[in-house]
């Protein structure tokens, strides 16, 4: 039987990935050799050299930043379906940047029908740091002081420059925009973190739910279906208020249907490899789903993922004679290491959820 005609025929076949296969592949193609919190263009250009003769990917420099690192980018498929993901315009937030390298792994080594369905349906162009000097200086801004997620009308920074220029050649028809979020994040109605959040940005004020809008909605539902097979209860959704200068919200308002995926925590996982493994398993299902659906008329689903709050903060000392503490980590770069240094604040504890308590009452 003919496999493209198997996977194209949508009165036959469900256009989610399982959920075990999907752990199975996230942990198959995690690429060690990259991980921690620091990811640097360093790092993406030790793991390009890999990809210098391959028949699937191929590689190259589109730019550089204000302070002249390299900025590169990925191409892959060779479908109809145009799609564009970048990662790190905050230099701070690898999660996604580890996250598109296991991607790329698995498309260039797997013979997994999966890749064969992306790749003959889906043209993708992957940016795998917008942003290599706030990557090098673990810092939200470029060299320039500029967040390049706030730069999109203005575009003052190189790097916005050069992200405008390749949306407007590619014409992509959906973006991926992908971001870290604080630990402070929850589900609402949980108790649980927000390990994973979602947003299909508004294009004006009214957050009216454009056909762009309801594209976008379409694939985080399915994304969502996935993960709340292997996370139930985790998946949040991000607020819709509109930001007129901000990227996400500025290329939906352009026609292009643009996810923003918030990589955020997972018990005991501060150095987010276990988020890395999901978010890479969204970004598949998202890629998968795109490829096989020729409507993506359906979004109702997409309000029934709870809001994101602000409902934890990182510990709990409890004490017997003396007032409690609560400490949310600030995450320090000491020689290429990022260190999490305790900072006390004070807050109502009984309105909270903490990602450890110590008990120090006994």
């Amino acid at each position: 039987m003919n496999l493209v005609f198997l996977f194209i025929n949508m009165n036959t076949i469900n256009t989610a990935i399982h959920s075990e296969l999907a752990t199975k592949i996230a942990e198959e193609y995690k690429y060690i050799s990259i991980k921690g919190r620091y990811i640097t263009i360093n790092d993406i250009e030790k793991f390009l050299i890999k990809l210098t003769n391959s028949s699937r990917v191929s590689f190259k420099k589109i730019g550089e930043s204000e302070e002249n690192r390299n900025i590169y980018q990925i191409k892959t498929g060779k479908g109809l379906k145009k799609i564009l993901i970048w990662t790190q315009m905050h230099g701070n937030e690898c999660t996604g940047t580890k996250s598109v390298i296991d991607l790329i792994n698995f498309l260039n080594t797997s013979d997994s029908i999966i890749v064969h369905q992306i790749l003959s349906s889906c043209t993708i162009k992957i940016i795998p740091i917008l942003n290599p000097d706030g990557a090098e200086y673990f810092t939200r801004f470029n060299a320039n002081k500029i967040d390049l997620n706030r730069d999109a009308v203005e575009k003052k920074a190189k790097e916005s420059i050069l992200l405008r220029k390749i949306l407007d050649d590619f014409n992509p028809e959906f973006c991926f925009n992908l971001h870290d979020q604080r630990t402070i994040f929850g589900v609402e109605g949980t108790n649980n973190p927000a390990t994973i959040s979602f947003l299909a940005p508004s294009e004006e004020e009214t957050r009216e739910v454009t056909k762009t809008r309801k594209k976008t909605m379409n694939i985080i539902v399915a994304m969502n279906a996935l993960l709340q097979q292997i996370i139930p209860k985790h998946v949040g959704r991000y607020s819709d208020t509109f930001y007129p200068t901000a990227t996400g919200d500025n290329f939906q308002k352009l026609g292009y249907s643009t996810v923003l995926i918030e990589s955020g925590h997972y018990k005991d996982d501060y150095q987010r490899e276990k988020v890395r493994e999901l978010t890479f398993i969204s970004i598949l299902q998202g890629l998968y789903h795109i490829g096989l659906t020729t409507s993506f008329s359906e979004f109702n689903s997409y309000f029934k993922i709870p809001e994101n709050n602000t409902s934890f903060r990182d510990v709990l000392n409890r004490y017997k004679n003396k007032p409690n503490e609560v400490f949310q980590f600030e995450e320090i770069l000491e020689n290429s290491i990022v260190k999490f240094i305790p900072q006390k604040v004070n807050i109502d504890i009984s309105n909270h959820f903490f990602h450890k308590e110590i008990d120090f009452v006994r």
